[in-house]
């Protein structure tokens, strides 16, 4: 039997699934029920900026080659080295994880009640879900996260499918879920879909 928010306090949603699958999407759609939402790119953007022990240490492990002119991280001529490979992936994740993890958990300890979502698209990769009471997987199919990422990013189809490549599979998240979201459909059954969340684990 779930437990609903009226048995505790606090409940800790974890939201993940394959990039551009369309979980920020599902986010925002819980917060407007009331959730707080803990985004954990947000989080890493963070880290990249300069002065941050993160940026240091990326910055001696990957090479000056992954900066801008003005010394910052450029996010994509990172990616387009730590997604060639997924031994690189990790290595950036082992630099980056540990802190972006601290983070999360001290903002879920501020939250004393109420639900709490964590948007993370790594989250079953770094074990995140471990911190997490209940697991929502949001997936889509291929030419749908394709079509969906090219049309907010400048993105090639092959750097899409390398990203996706390096995630877990998404059937492997599916399988860990205590609820699936089916995003193949319109806003309106995506909306649909969140609701049931709400009435399973809001409400009695």
């Amino acid at each position: 039997m779930k437990t609903r928010l009226k048995d505790r306090k606090r409940l800790v949603i974890g939201l993940t699934g394959c990039f551009g699958s369309g979980k920020t999407t599902v986010a925002a759609m819980l917060h407007a029920y009331g959730a707080r939402v803990i985004d954990a790119d947000a989080i890493g953007h963070r880290l990249l900026q300069k002065g941050t022990g993160v940026y240091s240490s990326i910055v001696r492990r990957f090479g000056s080659g992954i900066l801008a002119g003005d010394k910052t991280i450029d996010r994509r001529a990172l990616a387009g080295v730590v997604f060639a490979s997924r031994a690189r992936l990790q290595q950036l994740n082992k630099i980056i994880h540990p802190e972006i993890i601290r983070i999360i958990k001290n903002e879920i300890a501020k939250v004393r009640k109420g639900v709490v979502v964590l948007d993370a698209p790594l989250l079953v990769e770094t074990g995140f879900q471990r911190y997490v009471d209940r697991l929502v997987v949001v997936e889509s199919d291929r030419k749908r996260l394709i079509c969906r990422i090219q049309a907010r990013t400048s993105l090639s189809k092959a750097a899409i499918l390398r990203r996706i490549r390096v995630q877990i599979p998404l059937q492997d998240k599916v399988r860990m879920a205590d609820f699936v979201i089916d995003n193949n459909g319109t806003r309106k059954d995506l909306r649909k879909q969140v609701a049931v969340i709400r009435r399973m684990w809001w409400t009695s």
